[in-house]
């Protein structure tokens, strides 16, 4: 197939991304929790870049630095153009995704299945979702997926020359996210296991250079910045994860479940084999997972046995880091699973491919059920069952960001429409205050929150009033009792958490109104 014509697909499929995430977007009552953090990070980045700004932040600073960017474009300091430059910096890296996506699938598995992948991706619905939120995924993503076709076209040409292409986007996604150091890592192990396979084996020469320029490549690129943080990476789970910090608490908020008392490390193994699984599923869906075995075996007279050993290499050891961070932290999302997931997704479509043409070739062998080979069959077929899919995923794809948490942002309006900007507001989840611009304490300050006695407002949804948690027994002492004065959304109703508004200035009066008896009428959830 021409340039050209390669070129004009992948721009329609840019533009079927950018249709998807475009209506997620403009749906988005709530961004994920975590981009508030960024979108603070990207306000001190647009007051000025500084030793400090960079040292002490929690997130690495590439996708910041594109939130305030973005923002600058916007021009306006409401919360509502902090949320839309959030979602737009990730959105726009999406869109970009789908080139490297479609050059990676082309590479291992051909030409009908790399247009599958980039359509399929968004069609799934956690990929889609997670890259029209506030997010850094989709811009580590971009920079991580060009960093994986470099590394194939090396494995397929042997020519060092792609290293540095590879360094370079290796150290890009490290400055994203601490993720990016699997790259080298992973390419590093494959040209470990090749001269175990003598039919894959590269020139001892050109093995040593490649060898010698991963290990010192990527320190040279990452030592500055690790040297500025003090390590690999600020956030908890990472240090955990590499074996610097003890696990997790057995009560500590990010856990799925609270653990109570000990627990072997056989129950440990098998919870976080079924959270890995349950994440890589939902982030891959069924279908295209059961598939995915189908597209590898389908693929092996097309993609090099160093390219495949490569691909299995990052999914391999991606899942064994799920299970890791499970293990330590307790919890494992599809959104952690995404890279494992884009290699699977592809593979899935190339199976489905597969299937597509063996069943078109064997209608054509009877000659009643089809007549001979027509172009354009196997194109049919694919965007048939193409349509397929997308209408049993519909429901999920297309529905809007975080619904259930819509009263927190209801909440943040009504703080700043009803009470003075410099009230402060005791807000776990971190939304009312962002979207009521008041001064306030979320979770990260929840020790000095609860002893400033100087705090207005506490806004909480049922789940914090009830739940088992350490933090929900300091919401509680905090609330004595007190009866909300708003309530949102007004009507309550299933799949949607209840958030409750509490004038902390106000003493408690008549009979205690004891939220933790009282049925919920929202979502239970942290």
């Amino acid at each position: 197939m021409s340039f050209e014509r390669q070129a004009f697909r992948v721009i329609l499929m840019m533009g079927f991304a950018a249709g998807i995430l475009g209506w997620t977007v403009a749906r988005t009552p709530v961004i994920w929790a975590d981009g508030l953090r960024y979108i603070s990070q990207a306000k001190e980045i647009e007051r000025g870049i500084n030793r400090e700004t960079l040292s002490k932040a929690i997130d690495h600073p590439v996708y910041p630095l594109a939130l305030a960017s973005v923002h600058r474009l916007i021009g306006d300091s409401s919360p509502a153009s902090w949320q839309l430059a959030g979602q737009l910096a990730s959105v726009v890296s999406a869109i970009l995704l789908v080139i490297p996506l479609y050059l990676v699938a082309l590479e291992l598995f051909g030409e009908t299945a790399a247009w599958m992948a980039a359509i399929l991706t968004f069609l799934v619905p956690i990929p889609g979702h997670v890259m029209a939120d506030a997010l850094s995924e989709s811009t580590f993503l971009l920079i991580w997926m060009w960093g994986i076709w470099f590394a194939l076209r090396f494995l397929r040409q042997g020519n060092p020359a792609w290293l540095f292409p590879v360094v370079a986007a290796s150290g890009v996604a490290y400055l994203t996210r601490p993720e990016g150091l699997l790259l080298p890592a992973a390419l590093i192990a494959t040209l470990g296991l090749m001269p175990l396979i003598p039919a894959i084996r590269l020139g001892r020469t050109r093995w040593w250079i490649a060898v010698s320029f991963l290990v010192i490549g990527p320190v040279m690129v990452a030592a500055p910045f690790i040297a500025l943080r003090g390590g690999i990476g600020t956030k908890p789970a990472v240090a955990r994860l590499v074996g610097l910090a003890p696990k997790g608490p057995g009560m500590g908020v990010g856990r799925e479940w609270p653990v109570r008392g000990g627990q072997s490390a056989t129950v440990t193994l098998g919870l976080a084999v079924r959270a890995m699984t349950h994440a890589v599923a939902e982030a891959v869906t069924i279908p295209l997972l059961v598939l995915a075995p189908l597209g590898f075996f389908a693929s092996k007279g097309r993609c090099p046995s160093r390219s495949r050993l490569f691909v299995g290499a990052v999914i391999g050891g991606w899942i064994l880091a799920l299970m890791r961070l499970h293990a330590t932290g307790g919890y494992c999302t599809p959104r952690h699973a995404l890279i494992a997931a884009l290699p699977l997704i592809a593979a899935g479509a190339a199976g489905l491919s597969w299937l597509i043409r063996v069943g078109l070739e064997r209608l054509e062998a009877t000659e009643r059920l089809l007549p001979a080979k027509r172009p354009g069959y196997e194109v049919a077929a694919s965007f048939l069952l193409l349509g397929v899919f997308g209408a049993l995923w519909a429901p999920e794809t297309l529905a809007p960001l975080n619904p259930g948490y819509a009263g927190y942002r209801q909440a943040g309006e009504w703080l700043a429409e009803h009470s003075n900007a410099d009230a402060k507001v005791f807000d776990l989840k971190g939304w009312a205050i962002f979207y009521s611009r008041h001064p306030g304490y979320s979770f990260n300050r929840i020790s000095e929150g609860s002893e400033d006695r100087s705090v207005r407002w506490l806004v909480a949804h049922d789940a914090l009033l009830t739940g088992p948690w350490f933090y929900c027994d300091i919401v509680r002492n905090m609330v004595q009792g007190r009866k909300p004065v708003e309530s949102f959304p007004k009507h309550p109703h299933k799949g949607v958490a209840w958030v409750h508004v509490f004038d902390l200035s106000q003493g408690v009066e008549g009979e205690r109104a004891d939220l933790a008896s009282q049925p919920l009428k929202g979502r239970q959830t942290r």
